[in-house]
């Protein structure tokens, strides 16, 4: 008797545990039904009180509507994606079409860069199919005798006097034609002279650029002082070199007063030079290459440069064929340049040598002066 009523209350327990879960079910799906769909939170979204506080915020500043804002966001989020995406050159956003197809306007074309470097120079074909030497140096020297512009003698009342004698036939000449920009720049006296050498070149062409009112800065590694102000001119103890001093080598071992052109310009906060005159004795091609690699011949108006032909020069290898061929590839890498050859030079008193040998009779070293055709100061 007594087992069926513990039966019958275990069973009356049992209903009415099941009859609460029921009726809790039945609660929490009304409120479900009432409260809508499932938070936007779990989707990744701001709630809808978030939602609405941006609504006011945005109202108070002025703001555009939250839903631009949110493209505006992501928008920027593509911006950020899409910056680290390199495109090859040829597809270029420059103004160019792409296989036919407009060009991407999700990022501005890229400013080019006047400065930036190189690693190498683009050599130029072999003059012969024979890589010969005598085939190179008749390039070579048709090249550097062949005037490539006219510059107008200068007029009888100019204050300068090209180097080593007056009149255009001197050993070292600028170009005063007006079409460009020198002699303007003198006449206003807002020009600006660097001289590269190692002390023993003439300094004529430097002295009456100097009296005609040019800034003329002269760089001599043999002087004693630092800087030096004489005869209206700047005296440094520097040598422009190819390469700064590498700072992993302490200084009493290595020659602390050699840095590259685009150092000493960016020392001296120098931006533009009218005139770059280098007499460097045989470091004229690896300077030369130098500044081809870096840009910085964009900041030049006229080059006056020695070459020297009796050896390769300093840190230039190769077979007699091969270095000719360096030498006419970095002229080159100056006409691509915009310079263009207006005034050569060959030095009767210099041997008759162009490689430790007598080829077609040139000398071993030749005086050139370039001007830039597309320099703007």
């Amino acid at each position: 008797m007594w087992r069926d009523r513990l039966t019958r209350g275990l069973a009356l327990h049992l209903c009415l545990l099941l009859t609460f879960l029921c009726v809790c079910l039945h609660v929490y799906l009304e409120l479900g039904e009432r409260r809508g769909p499932p938070s936007p939170l779990t989707l990744g979204r701001p709630t809808q009180t978030s939602q609405v506080l941006l609504d006011s915020g945005a109202r108070k500043l002025g703001a555009a509507d939250p839903m631009e804002r949110r493209v505006g966001a992501e928008d920027r989020a593509v911006k950020r994606r899409v910056s680290y995406v390199r495109t090859p050159k040829k597809d270029s956003v420059a103004g160019k079409t792409v296989g036919g197809e407009e060009p991407s306007t999700c990022c501005p074309p890229l400013r080019p860069n006047r400065k930036s470097a190189r690693w190498h120079i683009e050599l130029e074909p072999w003059a012969s199919d024979s890589h010969s030497l005598e085939g190179e140096a008749r390039r070579f020297l048709s090249y550097i005798t062949t005037p490539q512009v006219f510059c107008a003698p200068p007029s009888p009342e100019s204050p300068v006097v090209q180097g080593g004698q007056e009149g255009p036939e001197g050993h070292w000449a600028v170009c005063l034609d007006s079409r460009y920009s020198l002699a303007q720049r003198i006449h206003i006296q807002h020009c600006r002279v660097y001289s590269l050498g190692l002390g023993m070149e003439d300094k004529t062409l430097e002295r009456s650029l100097a009296r005609a009112g040019c800034e003329v800065h002269c760089f001599d590694p043999s002087l004693r002082q630092a800087h030096l102000q004489e005869s209206d001119m700047w005296l440094h103890r520097l040598s422009v070199d190819w390469r700064d001093p590498n700072p992993a080598i302490p200084a009493q071992r290595q020659h602390s007063n050699t840095k590259k052109l685009a150092t000493i310009l960016n020392d001296f906060g120098h931006r533009q030079v009218d005139v770059l005159k280098v007499d460097m004795e045989s470091a004229e091609w690896k300077i030369l290459e130098n500044l081809v690699l870096e840009g910085v011949l964009s900041s030049v108006g006229q080059l006056l440069l020695e070459i020297h032909l009796h050896w390769a020069g300093f840190e230039v290898s190769g077979d007699d064929p091969s270095v000719v061929r360096y030498w006419f590839s970095l002229l080159k890498e100056l006409e691509r340049a915009h310079f263009r050859l207006f005034h050569y030079h060959s030095d009767p008193t210099k041997p008759r040598l162009f490689l430790h040998r007598n080829v077609l009779n040139a000398t071993s070293a030749y005086t050139l002066g370039w001007v830039n055709t597309q320099w703007r100061s």
